[in-house]
C-alpha cells in the first residue's frame, strides 16, 4: 500500500470511530472542566456540575453510536478494528450501562472524587474499542485500558475495604494479563499472525498437536475469562463486589462482560474445534461454583458476585453451542442480564443505601417499602430464570440453542453441559428467592432499617420502569430479537 493510500485509509478510519474520538476529547475536557470548576464554583457544587457534564457526554456518545447503525460493515485501521451491527449493538449496551450508573449515583446521592467520572469515561472508551477489536494485539491493549481504569476506580472508593479489594483486583488482573500475553505470543509463534479474521491463524493452529493448541487457547483466554469472572479467574470477584460502591459494582458486573462476549464470538470463527469443549467445560464449572458458593453468602453484594460467575457461565453456553442460534441467544442473554443485574444492584441500594448490604438488613423491609421490595422480587425471579420475566426467555433460548446443536453434532459434552445447566438453574432458586423471603416473611428488627427506607419519587418511578421492562420483554422479546436478527 502506497503512502497516499495509507493516509486515505487512516482518514477514512478516523471518520469511522467518531464515538471513540469523542470519548478521548471528552476525557480531556472533563479533566479541564474539573480544574475550572475548582476555581470558579463553590466546593459543595462541583460534584453536581461534574455529574451533569458526564451525563450530557454519555447521551451525546449514545447518539453518535446509534448513528453508526446504518454504516456499511468495514475495517478501521485494517486489520485492527471492524465495525458492524454487532459492534454497534454492544456499544449501545455499554453506554446504556454507563448512563444507568450515572443515574444510580444521582438518585442515591453518592459523593465520589471528581476522578471517578473521568476514569469511567476511559473505561467506556476501552470497552467501545474492544467491541470492534479483530486483532489480538488490539484486544490485549483495550483490555489493559479497561483493567487499569477499573483498578483505580475500585481503589478510589471511600470504603475501608476498597484498598484491599483493589489490590486483589490488581494482582489477579496482572496475573491473568501475563498469562494471556504469553498465550498470544504462542499463537504468533505457531501461526505468524495475530489477525483473528485471517485464515492463516486457523490453519496454523490446526497444523499443531491438540495438546499444544488446547494449552495455547486456554492461556490466550486468560484475560477474557478474568473480565467475565469465570473459573479459575473468579477469585477477585466477591471481594471487589463487597468493597466497591454499589453503582461501580453494578457497572463492572455487566459492561465488561458484554464486550468480552462479542470478542469470544469473533474468536469462535477462527479457533479450531478444541475451542468449544474448553468453553463448555469452563461454563459448567463456573455455573456450578457460582451457584454452590452463593448458597452460603450472608452479604447481598457477595451473593450477586457469585451469581454473576454463574450467569457468565450461562453466557458462555451460547457460544459453546457454536451456531447462529447460539450466538443470537448469547447476545439476547447479554442484553437481558445487563438490564436485570443493574436493576438488582440499584434496588438493593435503594432499600439499604450505601451500606455493607448484609442480608439481615433486608428483614421485614417489604412491609415498609412495598413498591421497591415488590420490584426487587421481580428482579430476583428474573435472575432465577422464572416466568413472566426476560430471565426465563433468555435461559430458554440458551438451553434451546445448546439442544439444537447437540441434535446436529451429537457431541456428548453438549448433553452433559445441558443437563448440568438445567440442574444448576434449579439450585439457584434457593438463593435467588432468599431476598424476597427476608423482605416479606421476616419481621423488621431495628429502627435503623426504618430510617434508611427511600421516599423519593424519582427512585420509585425509575424502579417501576425497570420492573415493567423486565416483564414486558418476556411478552415481547422481539423488541430485542429484531435488532439481533439483523446482524
Amino acid at each position: 500500500m502506497e503512502i497516499n493510500e495509507q493516509l486515505l485509509h487512516i482518514r477514512q478510519s478516523l471518520s469511522g470511530i467518531g464515538p471513540e474520538i469523542f470519548l478521548g476529547f471528552f476525557f480531556c475536557f472533563f479533566l479541564f472542566s474539573e480544574l475550572l470548576l475548582m476555581r470558579w464554583v463553590a466546593k459543595d457544587k462541583i460534584s453536581g456540575w461534574l455529574h451533569r457534564i458526564a451525563l450530557t457526554g454519555s447521551v451525546i456518545t449514545l447518539v453518535l453510536v446509534l448513528n453508526q447503525w446504518n454504516d456499511e460493515p468495514s475495517y478501521r485501521f485494517h486489520p485492527l478494528l471492524f465495525l458492524d451491527h454487532q459492534a454497534v449493538f454492544f456499544k449501545v449496551m455499554i453506554i446504556v450501562a454507563w448512563i444507568f450508573t450515572l443515574i444510580h449515583v444521582r438518585i442515591l446521592r453518592y459523593d465520589f472524587p471528581p476522578e471517578f467520572n473521568a476514569l469511567l469515561i476511559a473505561t467506556v472508551a476501552g470497552l467501545s474499542l474492544l467491541t470492534m477489536a479483530t486483532h489480538l494485539l488490539t484486544i490485549y491493549l483495550t483490555l489493559e485500558l479497561i483493567s487499569i481504569s477499573s483498578y483505580i476506580l475500585v481503589a478510589l472508593s471511600p470504603y475501608k475495604k476498597a484498598a484491599e479489594g483493589g489490590l486483589k483486583y490488581l494482582l489477579f488482573g496482572a496475573a491473568s494479563s501475563a498469562v494471556m500475553l504469553y498465550g498470544i505470543s504462542l499463537i504468533y509463534g505457531l501461526t505468524g499472525t495475530l489477525d483473528i479474521t485471517s485464515q492463516a491463524l486457523t490453519v496454523g493452529l490446526m497444523n499443531n498437536s491438540s495438546l499444544v493448541v488446547t494449552a495455547t487457547i486456554v492461556m490466550t483466554l486468560g484475560g477474557l475469562l478474568f473480565k467475565l469472572s469465570l473459573v479459575p479467574f473468579h477469585v477477585w470477584t466477591p471481594d471487589v463486589y463487597e468493597a466497591a460502591p454499589t453503582p461501580l459494582v453494578s457497572f463492572l458486573s455487566v459492561a465488561p462482560k458484554a464486550a468480552v462476549i462479542l470478542v469470544l464470538m469473533r474468536l469462535a470463527g477462527t479457533f479450531p474445534a478444541e475451542y468449544f469443549p474448553i468453553l463448555g467445560g469452563i461454563a459448567l464449572i463456573s455455573i456450578t461454583v457460582g451457584n454452590v458458593a452463593a448458597l452460603w453468602q450472608t452479604n447481598a453484594r457477595r451473593l450477586l458476585a457469585y451469581s454473576s460467575i454463574a450467569q457468565a457461565g450461562y453466557l458462555l453456553v451460547g457460544i459453546a453451542a457454536y451456531s447462529r442460534f447460539g450466538f443470537e441467544a448469547a447476545v439476547f442473554y447479554s442484553a437481558a442480564y445487563l438490564i436485570v443485574n443493574m436493576a438488582a444492584f440499584f434496588m438493593i441500594d435503594l432499600l439499604v443505601p450505601q451500606s455493607n448490604t448484609l442480608l439481615t438488613d433486608f428483614e421485614g423491609l417489604g412491609k415498609k417499602a412495598v413498591w421497591i421490595s415488590g420490584a426487587l422480587t421481580i428482579v430476583m425471579v428474573a435472575l432465577a430464570g422464572l416466568p413472566p420475566t426476560i430471565g426465563f426467555t433468555s435461559k430458554f433460548l440458551i438451553f434451546s440453542s445448546l439442544w439444537d446443536s447437540y441434535q446436529q453434532q451429537h457431541a456428548p459434552w453438549m448433553l452433559w453441559l445441558l443437563v448440568g445447566g438445567i440442574l444448576n438453574a434449579a439450585i439457584a432458586l434457593a438463593y435467588y428467592l432468599r431476598l424476597p423471603y427476608l423482605l416479606f416473611f421476616k419481621d423488621l428488627k431495628t429502627l435503623k432499617n426504618e430510617k434508611t427506607l427511600p421516599n423519593m419519587v424519582s427512585s420509585n418511578v425509575f424502579t417501576g420502569i425497570l420492573a415493567a421492562v423486565i416483564m414486558a420483554l418476556f411478552f415481547k422479546p422481539e423488541w430485542l430479537m429484531n435488532w439481533i436478527a439483523s446482524f
